[in-house]
């Protein structure tokens, strides 16, 4: 098709812009050939008439569909242009805020000045291993690349970056060597890779320096080259620089800095260190302060100083030599601020101790007046003479600053020497990848020398660049077997002629050197009369002379030729030289060690930069008197020998093209330029690709995407079997010109623009077969309306008429019913008016009459008044008078009956006078007393009446009661005073009065007293109900408080509730975190374990060399392991040593102190390991421990002394009962057993009787020796202070283990083979007849039982002791919580402090009971135990009497006759135990561990098999209470498991067998242990089988840790397997067909790395995952340990899945999220089918799906941003924002997701708190646990099958 047929109406193209470089535009009509002008129109809705090249008639660039915009490879595009190019790359960065973009094989990497999470070691892991094109462009696809072509193809790689100042070159080659650290890591210990990573940060301080583009801009070139060794490991690296700008060191521009550590050093002036140094602030020195900007935003240089100081440590710079860094470095800065005074024009000199100079001359260690002649004098020679010659004050600061350039850059070329000799490995460099980090490009309004040689740096590359990408496209072009052409590319071999061949200018410009009076001018007229008009690069300035212009390959660019000469002779001064090197400072002169042959008296450095190689020349001899000079080389020819030597290093590598490309010049994050960006493009070879590519056939499908992308262009019969003939057929149909397309092997080869077309023809195809959809659907949408709108009237019409007949109906009625209401309501009215009018007149009569009667009323009333008052006032006056008269008649007697009395009184007194009248008058005294005494004694009465009614008053009125007691005494005292003086008649009298005052006083007081008790008694009933009232107001708060007590109780309880499950998350989150990273430690140990397993054999084989003949075999190794205890491994390092000591120190000592290393590593770890243990163990014991009082511990200590002796007197009356039993046992074996063999005088009976009788004496000897031990244990105890340490489970393993723990295990082993293996002829002199080995024998059973006995004293002692604490404990809290009751109670009113008495009171004997009953339920478990123990005992008597009996030689019982009738009993009564030798051990492991095939095991036999075996073996050892056998066997068990796993750690079955079988027996130690929690599952003949002398908690530990390393081995395996499914399986295939379009792709996913090695679809996942499962449950692993493999198992596919979306742009459209959530169905169904649906796996794949909703679900609205927002949870902000950026439409019909909409969700999201990371952790593995599974199995009735080979073992 003609390129001209696309220019239709309604096409894109791009038309030139002068501001935004390109416009995209549309055209209004279609384009006719001959057409002169376009009608177009803008974006912004503006007409535009586009005139076209008369000449060229060039029509403007097509734009790309929009559906090919974005993509990651610039080279997929249809149309290759710099427009579309520059708008792809602003798509990227903007909108999706990529950075990184493919261009063939170049990566174009814009600097987004801002930090980006891109660099984590998540994406390195997810990188590492991909196919280029497998993952979005990123600088590690590029690192990862060179990598696995190194790896591949065996040859060295460079990776070329280069840019701009600013445009993130140096930080590109920094990631690129962070990638190679990570992924390779080192060969060795010396980490490499962190030394290779530190020389960064010196670099930069040392070459780095703030321009006006860049804060960090390197000015200077440098390749690094990493040192691989066969491995493909880092073992070391080289640096090499170029071209330092040394003019920076004196001068820097506006806004500008000088190199960092200067300022560093400033920053840093404070430091103790750094006194002597005697700076300041960077203003007050010369070379620091010309730029005015003297600090970097952001940047603090004290710190970079601190991170310099670091890295220069890593790298072997030792403190001094950094000192002496600093020092040279600060004297350069006190050097610029010498000062110059001219005496006159030809002459200068320096102020007399001038300051700055003298402090130079100080650091440096010169003479101060030697340097200062020499700064302003210079030395002149001649053939004859030598002059000394001043200088001038211009030419004197010229030197100082040469001077100063030139100290730096060989202080610079030191350091980068020093930094390659820490690089420098000794191991053989097998390859090496390069990293070039060069200048790019450069043009500025003045360009000088160091600009030419960058852009001379710049051609070369260039050139190289050109042939390395046509030579990839011939080599395609020929691979796949297609005709070409050859494709015309610009060739710039004239340039670098221009420059460097002979007679070119780097040769004109070094004759000109040598030349005595040499000019710039001289030499550019040579320059202009060589060159000008005769090459068509080189031209002359219209309006100069001293300039000159070459067209480079990216632009023209003007050089001055100002400065050219003297920059290339690079001079300075030989006699500060030669003062400089006289030095005291040992550094300086060894800078100049070197200057020998090339300091002349005319050579210095330049203001430029200069080169510094790698290798240093050395010097040659040369005549006598002959200069220096001749040696010399200058700038130029030196930087063209580096040149050349760097071309022809990347030559021989595989190059790899990073092009760094500066956005904007103002440094603003993610805002793109696109004149800036166009300049870099077409400078950095960026568009030189792409018109290479598309010269040729830039678009290529392979056969299978074609069929798939077009099949909707074919028709049904046009499809064959064949794809590549279907595509062929196509084709040919589709477009005519054949040569716009070729067909390959593999692949069809399209011309620029036929993709585009081929889009427009599919999407022309499919926008007519949408059009048709549309049609039939709008037109049967259209139909169903008409039918429901015609329904609808027809419904209408008949709900109208019955409305209207409803209607008139209405209307009938409501007529009706008007007349009858009208008829009713005048009725009404006329009633009411009748009814209103008799009202009225019977009100009128009724008021009127009422007024009449009232009227007679007052009358009458007011006369019967008027009598009233007569009355009482006519009875008034009679009274009056009445009263009158009344008065005066008692007057009249008063004073008649005075009359009389005072006549009566004579007589009486006359009478008085005589006895006789006194005698009557005492007995009547006597009478009227008694009487008296009555009445008295009557008011006493009554009185105590009234006090008896008032009892309640009888506190408060004591006073008045005491008062008339003392009145009635005084009455009686007057009594007796009347007896003694009856004269005192008056006296008598008085007291009468008196009494009777006192009487009536008394009465009153009565009547007060009864009026008080009244008005008292009233107050207190008042008192009572108000009380009442108050009591009821309480009872009713009370129930509300209670009430409300409840509520609170409930809420509280809920509340309660909630804390609690909230808390049980927390601690159920925390301690999976704890079991996380304990597990993660033992998986370090496990992997240092590995390692030192390594090393050691790579010890054995280069120390310990073996003889001929002698091979160390795998089962001595196991038996000597077998000999320690069970972390066998630290003697092992401790045996091995002593053994290849010598070898090891001839030969590789290096080796031998890594393998100490190690050593000590693995111990430190072990015992970190232990100390955890024992902290879990402890946790609860240190709470309570804590409270204890240091003063009770005497008190304590006491009573555990008093309770161990009643212990021990227990244990000996125990013991005594014991005895009395065994009596009993002994007289009723007698009764028993038959006559003839056990009557007291049978030998068997003799002989038996004789060994208890010995074995008695032997045990109460030992227990005497016990008793005594047991005392001085005691006295020490008291002495020391006891610590507390883990008991073991004997006294052996105790000792070892502190033998362990000082370090003695070699020489107690060594000890133990000399006194428990003596050699045979030493056991046959001592033991002719073998009596003294069996009495031996017998005598270490007998110390193994006692001291048994005793380690099981030792524990109960310290279990009664915990117990007593624990009782001490609680009684005190308890005597806390009884006074806070107490108090509480005080506080309580009277009826509830009763009430709460007796709560507490019934609480207390509540939990009295339950105690109570618990040490009644422990006093019968411990009966039945004794029972138990008992029994044993028995049976342990009766089978060592049929032992006796069967040892007993045939000739001493011939004469007997003996029937075995109870030997065939007891061989069938099995116990579920396993008998073998000890010197079988060895056999047994190798056949039961070693050597045993799982795959036959879990066919045929039991699950679990072996683990029962060895389990038994172990029962059989705790029976015969052998310690030493167990622990022999449960290290060798161990060890061997390691080994196996070791050797065939890769194997899923294996590691599956062994995890389910280490579980299994983990599970019988448990399940047989003897402790209550796990002996409530057994049933009661498995109770019986349980362990009875030793505790092996220890080894379940370690058994326990041995599991977890099990499953992570086989969670590395699972992964190791599944990994390569997974994002093929999940992602790549098409599972449902036709749902996923396939999108042209570039360059980078047609040459990957890697061909394709098989295609995995989700049926392989699946197909997997049920031999996985198969696996495990045929091997009997445990459901729930299933549970947490398929939840691991789960967890990585959806892990890795997710990550590879995450940086897959190709991966994220509409249909693949449907494809991922069908496939995540598929993984549910297979969870449901497996019944595993609540292990949790599901759950781990909820992140991949909401990310694959998120890829369906609307993308538009507010409301969309909301339900993204909630929907999902399960993924961070950062990838939720990930995957809307990487959103990419597949079809056109699909929309791109906005950029507000973006932000949107961004500000939804801002307050949610999660991580950063953008990447899930697929290597993270879950914590395991192991939940208790006991066996119903029952151990005697497993058999032992003949194919395991265990023919060596019997059952007991």
């Amino acid at each position: 098709m003609a390129a001209s047929e696309l220019y239709t109406k309604f096409a894109r193209v791009w038309i030139p812009d002068p501001e935004e470089v390109w416009k995209s535009a549309e055209l209004l009509k279609d384009y006719k050939p001959g057409d002169k002008v376009l009608l177009l129109q803008l974006e912004d809705g503006k007409d535009l008439e586009y005139r076209l090249d008369p000449k060229t008639k060039e029509l403007p660039h097509l734009r790309n569909p929009d559906i090919l915009v974005g993509e990651n490879d610039l080279t997929a595009l249809s149309y290759l242009h710099e427009p579309a190019v520059l708008h792809n790359l602003r798509v990227r960065f903007i909108d999706s805020k990529l950075i990184y973009t493919y261009c063939g094989i170049v990566l174009v990497a814009i600097n987004p000045y801002e930090q980006l999470p891109i660099y984590g070691e998540d994406i390195i892991n997810a990188y590492s291993g991909q196919n280029m094109g497998d993952m979005d462009p990123h600088i590690f696809a590029v690192a990862e690349e060179a990598y696995k072509q190194m790896a591949r193809d065996e040859r060295n790689q460079s990776i070329i970056v280069s840019g701009e100042s600013g445009a993130g070159k140096t930080v590109s080659a920094k990631y690129a060597m962070r990638y190679f650290a990570t992924v390779s890591g080192s060969a060795s210990e010396a980490n490499v890779e962190e030394k290779v990573l530190a020389s960064n940060p010196i670099m930069e301080s040392i070459g780095n320096a703030k321009t006006t583009r860049n804060d960090n801009s390197s000015r200077f070139g440098k390749y690094i080259e990493i040192g691989f060794d066969k491995r493909y490991r880092i073992i070391g690296a080289n640096m090499r620089t170029y071209l330092l700008e040394k003019s920076r060191v004196v001068f820097q521009a506006e806004e500008e800095r000088n190199y960092h550590i200067f300022y560093q050093l400033c920053a840093s002036a404070d430091l103790s260190e750094f006194k002597v140094l005697r700076l300041g602030d960077a203003n007050n020195f010369h070379y620091t302060n010309q730029g005015g900007s003297p600090v970097i935003e952001g940047v603090d240089d004290a710190k970079e100083m601190a991170h310099t100081r670091q890295a220069c440590t890593l790298l072997g710079i030792s403190e001094s030599y950094q000192m002496g860094i600093f020092r040279i470095l600060a004297g350069i800065l006190h050097l610029g601020n010498v000062v110059f005074m001219s005496r006159d024009s030809d002459s200068c000199t320096i102020p007399p101790k001038h300051e700055p100079l003298s402090i130079f001359c100080d650091l440096m260690g010169v003479d101060f007046e030697e340097l200062c002649h020499w700064l302003c004098h210079r030395k002149l020679a001649t053939a004859t003479e030598t002059y000394i010659k001043p200088i001038s004050k211009l030419q004197a600061t010229n030197a100082r600053d040469a001077l100063a350039k030139h100290i730096y850059a060989k202080l610079f070329n030191w350091i980068v020497d020093h930094v390659n000799q820490a690089l420098h490995s000794a191991v053989k460099q097998h390859s090496f990848i390069g990293v070039l980090d060069i200048y790019g490009f450069e043009t500025f309004e003045i360009n000088s020398f160091e600009q030419f040689c960058i852009n001379y740096a710049n051609e070369k590359l260039q050139q190289q660049f050109n042939m390395h990408v046509f030579k990839l496209e011939q080599e395609e072009y020929m691979k796949e077997q297609i005709p070409w052409t050859l494709i015309d590319f610009y060739d710039n071999q004239p340039c670098i002629n221009l420059i460097e061949s002979k007679l070119g200018i780097l040769d004109l410009l070094d004759e000109e050197c040598k030349m005595p009076k040499g000019t710039d001018d001289t030499w550019a007229q040579k320059l202009y009369n060589t060159h000008l008009n005769k090459c068509a690069l080189f031209e002359k300035p219209r309006l100069s002379n001293k300039a000159f212009i070459i067209q480079h390959f990216a632009d023209k660019v003007e050089y001055q030729c100002e400065g050219f000469l003297e920059k290339n002779k690079d001079t300075v001064f030989e006699e500060q030289i030669k003062v400089l090197k006289s030095s005291k400072f040992k550094m300086l002169p060894e800078l100049f060690q070197d200057d020998e042959k090339v300091i002349s008296p005319t050579s210095a450095t330049s203001s430029g930069r200069t080169p510094l190689t790698r290798t240093l020349s050395k010097p040659t001899k040369g005549r006598p008197g002959q200069t220096a000079k001749e040696h010399k080389k200058t700038v130029g020819h030196q930087f063209r020998n580096s040149l050349h030597l760097l071309m022809e290093t990347l030559n021989a590598t595989t190059p790899h093209y990073v092009r760094c490309i500066k956005p904007n010049d103002f440094k603003f994050p993610f805002t793109f330029d696109e004149k800036r960006a166009v300049q870099q493009l077409r400078a950095c070879g960026v568009l030189e690709t792409i018109r290479i590519s598309a010269a040729g056939f830039p678009s290529r499908w392979t056969y299978q995407e074609f069929f798939s992308r077009y099949r909707v262009l074919m028709k049904q019969k046009d499809v064959l079997s064949d794809r590549k003939q279907t595509c062929k057929n196509v084709l040919e149909k589709l477009i005519v010109d054949k040569d716009k397309y070729q067909f390959g092997k593999t692949k069809i080869f399209f011309r620029a623009g036929q993709v585009a077309y081929l889009e427009k023809l599919r999407a022309d195809k499919l926008r007519a077969a949408c059009i048709r959809i549309q049609k039939t659907i709008r037109g049967w949408l259209l139909r169903k309306k008409y039918l429901r709108m015609r329904k609808a009237a027809i419904t209408v019409q008949r709900y109208v008429r019955g409305h209207q007949a409803r209607c008139y109906a209405k209307f009938l009625r409501r007529t009706k019913a008007a007349t009858i209401i009208q008829k009713y309501w005048r009725m009404y009215v006329a009633r009411r008016r009748y009814k209103i009018t008799r009202t009225a007149t019977i009100v009128l009569q009724s008021y009127l009459r009422g007024y009449l009667a009232r009227n007679r009323y007052h009358k009458i009333l007011r006369e019967h008044k008027a009598v009233i008052i007569q009355k009482w006032v006519r009875g008034w006056l009679a009274r009056t008078y009445y009263k009158r008269s009344i008065h005066a008649i008692i007057y009249l007697q008063c004073c008649f009956r005075r009359m009389m009395a005072k006549r009566e009184l004579k007589k009486l007194k006359i009478e008085a006078r005589s006895v006789e009248r006194y005698k009557k008058l005492h007995i009547g005294m006597e009478n009227k007393i008694m009487q008296l005494q009555r009445k008295v004694d009557e008011q006493n009465k009554d009185y105590k009446c009234l006090m008896e009614k008032l009892t309640n008053l009888e506190g408060i009125y004591n006073s008045e009661t005491e008062k008339l007691r003392s009145d009635l005494e005084r009455l009686q005292l007057s009594e007796e005073e009347a007896k003694i003086a009856t004269g005192r008649v008056l006296s008598l009298q008085e007291e009468i009065a008196k009494l009777r005052k006192d009487l009536e006083q008394t009465q009153s007081e009565k009547k007060s007293i009864e009026e008080h008790a009244d008005r008292y008694k009233q107050e207190t009933e008042q008192l009572v109900s108000n009380l009442k009232e108050e009591n009821t107001l309480l009872k009713q708060e009370k129930e509300a408080l209670n009430h409300r007590i409840v509520e609170q109780a409930k809420e509280m309880t809920e509340t309660m509730e909630k804390k609690l499950v909230e808390e049980t998350k927390q601690l159920e989150l925390d301690l999976n975190d704890e079991r996380l990273r304990y597990q993660n430690l033992l998986n370090e140990f496990s992997r240092l374990e590995e390692r030192y397993d390594d090393l050691k054999e790579e010890m054995t084989l280069m120390v310990n060399v073996p003889k001929p003949g002698h091979k160390r075999t795998d089962s001595t190794h196991s038996s000597n392991e077998s000999e320690y205890t069970f972390s066998s491994e630290i003697a092992e390092t401790e045996d091995i040593p002593s053994r290849t000591e010598e070898p090891s120190e001839k030969k590789v000592p290096l080796d031998m102190s890594l393998f100490l290393k190690l050593q000590k590593r693995v111990t430190e770890l072990e015992q970190e390991k232990q100390v955890m243990q024992d902290e879990l163990d402890r946790k609860e014991e240190q709470v309570l421990r804590s409270k204890a009082k240091e003063e009770e511990r005497p008190q304590i200590r006491g009573a555990e002394l008093e309770y161990e002796s009643l212990k021990r007197q227990e244990l000996e009356s125990e013991n005594k009962k014991l005895k009395n039993e065994l009596n009993e046992l002994r007289k009723a074996l007698n009764e028993k057993s038959a006559p003839e063999v056990t009557a007291p005088g049978a030998p068997a009976y003799r002989v038996l009787m004789e060994q208890l009788t010995s074995v008695s004496e032997e045990l109460d000897v030992r227990k005497e020796e016990v008793l005594i031990l047991r005392s001085q244990l005691v006295s020490q105890k008291e002495a020391i202070q006891p610590k507390n340490t883990m008991t073991d489970s004997t006294i052996l393993l105790e000792d070892v283990q502190k033998m362990k723990d000082k370090g003695e295990i070699a020489q107690a082993y060594i000890g133990l083979k000399e006194t428990n293996r003596p050699s045979a002829m030493d056991c046959h002199e001592l033991n002719e007849d073998g009596e003294l080995l069996l009495v031996y024998e017998g005598l270490k059973q007998a110390n193994r039982l006692l001291e048994s006995q005793l380690q099981s004293q030792k524990r109960s002692h310290e279990n009664e002791a915990e117990a007593l604490r624990g009782e001490i404990q609680s009684l005190k809290e308890e005597n806390n919580r009884q006074q806070q009751l107490l108090a509480q109670n005080l506080q309580l009113p009277p009826e509830a402090r009763i009430e709460a008495s007796l709560q507490h009171e019934i609480t207390r004997l509540t939990n009295e009971n339950l105690d109570l009953m618990e040490q009644l339920e422990k006093q019968d478990k411990t009966v039945r135990k004794l029972k138990k123990q008992l029994k044993v005992f028995a049976k342990k008597i009766g089978e060592l009497e049929v032992g006796q009996m069967e040892n007993i030689s045939p000739g001493q019982i011939i004469d007997e006759p003996i029937r075995p009738v109870n030997i065939p009993r007891k061989e069938k009564d099995f116990q579920g135990m396993l008998e073998y030798k000890k010197e079988d051990e060895q056999k047994l492991v190798k056949n039961l561990i070693l050597e045993l095939k799982p795959r036959g095991v879990a066919v045929n036999l039991i699950p679990g098999l072996p683990a029962y075996i060895l389990f038994m073996c172990v029962r059989h050892a705790d029976y015969l209470n052998d310690d030493q056998k167990v622990r022999s066997l449960l290290t060798s068990t161990i060890n061997s498991i390691k080994k196996v796993l070791k050797k065939r750690g890769d194997d899923f079955e294996t590691v599956s067998f062994w995890l389910s079988n280490t579980c299994r027996f983990l599970h019988c130690l448990k399940q047989y242990s003897g402790e209550e929690g796990f002996m409530k599952h057994n049933t009661s003949r498995q109770n019986e089988h349980c362990l009875t002398n030793f505790d092996l908690a220890e080894y379940r530990q370690v058994l326990s840790d041995l599991a977890i390393q099990i499953y992570q081995q086989l969670v590395r395996v699972l992964e190791n397997i599944l990994q390569p499914m997974i994002v093929s399986g999940m992602l790549e295939h098409e599972t449902i067909q036709g749902v996923s379009g396939v999108k042209p792709t570039g360059l980078r996913k047609r040459t990957s790395s890697i061909a394709d090695e098989g295609t995995y679809t989700l049926d392989s996942i699946l197909r997997q995952l049920n031999s996985f499962h198969s696996v495990m449950c045929q091997h009997g692993m445990d459901p729930e340990l299933i549970k947490q493999v398929v939840k691991q198992m789960f967890y990585i596919v959806g892990a890795v899945t997710l990550n590879n979306l995450l940086l897959r742009k190709d991966m994220c459209s509409w249909s693949k999220g449907m494809q991922i959530r069908y496939n995540v169905s598929q993984l549910e169904e297979w969870l449901r089918d497996k019944n595993l649906m609540n292990s949790g796996a599901k759950e781990t794949l909820e992140p991949l799906i909401q990310a694959a909703q998120l890829l369906q679900v609307k993308k538009k609205t507010d409301d969309d941003a909301e339900a993204i927002c909630s929907m999902c949870n399960a993924l961070t902000t950062a990838q939720i924002v990930k995957v809307l950026n990487l959103y990419t439409p597949v079809n056109e019909f699909e929309e791109r997701v906005s950029v507000s909409f973006i932000r949107t969700i961004q500000m939804r999201l801002r307050d949610r708190k999660d991580s950063p990371q953008l990447l899930m952790d697929a290597k993270h593995i879950f914590p395991v646990t192991f939940p208790f599974n006991p066996s119903s199995l029952a151990l005697e009735t497993i058999q032992i099958p003949a194919s395991l080979g265990l023919g060596f073992i019997s059952r007991v």
